[in-house]
């Protein structure tokens, strides 16, 4: 029997050769049953209702917390999702299951054509995906889910075979998708940034011309509020970008929409320093890629730190000038090795600031600046809470030292998610559940705080406590 199976069947046993024992009812116990609920066999749905495929780096948030009750499923959880890599290197967002109707989800499989459409790019012909991307969390996950367990690890010869799929994934990202020619990856679609309609996007998306509103139909209204999802224009504007990509074979440099973002780049710069990690495991000795991740974060400063704001920004690089918005996107790099310290203390201050009020007018950080004029506490992405931003802004305080925060922020993310029923997003004044309800990365993320960051800081590589 699997792990999580005996976690929810046999809640009180103390035999859990992953787990402590758990009490019925518990938070552990809870989320345990969330994911197991979401399974399907081969991966881990989002949610059942609204997102009913496999979403990529849903995916690696999710392996993250599984690693805690079933190391064997999270390394299925990576291998499923690479094994519908495209021979270009990228990782689609979406991979679809062929027994969930069209039209349960659009943009469905019939939209993006990948078998076809995607022939020039080397999509796979026997699963049908998205042909866009989302943040590179995949190597830090695959690292994560070794330590877990390295004897099932290095018995399946798991590292052996993600490695250079993932060492291809980043290669796609760092030649293809240096749009800007300054070294860092570009996202050619809000999707892609995975924050999906953040104010972000408001800039360069005005340039872009929406579909008509006949032309598709949204069936995630069938599954929440409208006045929670974005509009009817960014709607449109999104699907014209991806009509637009897949009409060019998903060819990469010649769409309207290309902005460099912090959290993207933040999070390949640490899956890098974790493919460093995962080199050295299989016997080289993974400088060049801690070298290269340096290079990143050196680029990532000089492209889009703004000391007088005290956040990263996002570059639109078809504008050629930096995005002036707010975003939690900002603050993740926090979580980088080598930042000077200048630059750690300055994103640690802008947390608590009125524009995030972590620890002051918020337990959470929103989305967005909350004093921002496009912020709105229920719609996705314009300034609710998320659990997988707050999981990595923890990871990002405990990297620099600030303990007593990083505390604190565990706490509020575990008695939330408890409260909000593991909710997809919340309200960050009120903590109010938004979204989808027995999410999986938020049960995920709860189960990883649970066990602490005692093995993420003395078993990845992270220098002091950092990644890397």
């Amino acid at each position: 029997m699997d792990r999580t199976a005996q976690l929810t069947v046999r809640p009180t046993a103390c035999d859990i050769a992953y787990d402590p024992p758990s009490v019925a009812g518990s938070l552990h116990v809870r989320a345990a049953r969330v994911l197991e609920h979401n399974w399907t066999g081969a991966s881990t749905v989002p949610s059942r209702g609204l997102y009913p495929h496999q979403w990529s780096w849903d995916s690696a948030f999710i392996a993250i917390g599984l690693r805690h009750v079933s190391p064997l499923r999270a390394q299925t959880e990576l291998e499923t999702l690479l094994d519908a890599q495209w021979g270009d290197g990228r990782v689609p967002h979406i991979v679809f299951n062929p027994s969930i109707p069209l039209r349960a989800y659009f943009p469905s499989p019939d939209f993006w054509r990948s078998s076809t459409a995607g022939r020039a790019a080397g999509a796979p012909r026997a699963v049908q995906t998205s042909g866009i991307t989302q943040p590179p969390v995949h190597a830090l996950a695959a690292w994560l889910v070794h330590i877990a367990d390295p004897g099932l690890s290095r018995a399946r010869g798991f590292l052996t075979r993600v490695y250079p799929r993932l060492a291809a994934w980043h290669r796609y990202l760092l030649h293809r998708r240096d749009l800007g020619s300054g070294g860092l990856a570009s996202v050619v679609h809000p999707w892609e940034q995975g924050m999906d309609n953040s104010p972000c996007w408001d800039a360069p998306l005005s340039r872009i011309t929406p579909a008509p509103a006949r032309s598709f139909r949204r069936a995630d209204l069938d599954h929440r509020a409208a006045e929670d999802r974005p509009t009817d224009l960014d709607y449109g504007r999104y699907v014209r970008l991806a009509t637009d990509y897949r009409d060019g074979g998903y060819a990469d440099g010649s769409g309207d929409f290309a902005v460099e973002d912090p959290a993207f780049n933040a999070l390949l710069i640490a899956s890098e320093h974790a493919l460093a990690r995962i080199a050295r495991e299989l016997g080289a000795t993974g400088t060049a890629r801690h070298a290269r991740a340096q290079r990143l974060t050196a680029a990532l400063i000089e492209r889009m730190w703004d000391p007088a704001e005290g956040l990263f920004l996002c570059r639109d690089v078809r504008a050629g000038e930096l995005v002036r918005e707010r975003s939690v996107s900002g603050l993740i790099p926090l979580m980088l090795p080598g930042l000077p310290r200048d630059i750690s203390a300055a994103l640690v201050r802008t947390t608590a600031s009125e524009h995030f009020g972590l620890g002051n007018s918020t337990r959470l950080v929103p989305s967005y600046d909350l004093l921002g004029e496009a912020f709105e506490p229920h719609r996705y992405w314009r300034g609710p809470a998320w659990f997988n931003t707050n999981w990595l802004l923890e990871w990002g305080l405990r990297a620099q030292g600030e303990h007593r925060r990083a505390n604190a922020l565990r706490e509020a993310v575990l008695d939330i998610a408890q409260a909000s029923d593991f909710a997809e997003y919340v309200d960050p004044y009120t903590g109010e559940a938004c979204g989808a309800t027995g999410f999986s990365w938020t049960a995920a993320l709860t189960l990883d705080l649970l066990h602490g960051r005692t093995e993420t800081t003395a078993l990845t590589g992270f220098e002091g406590g950092n990644p890397g």
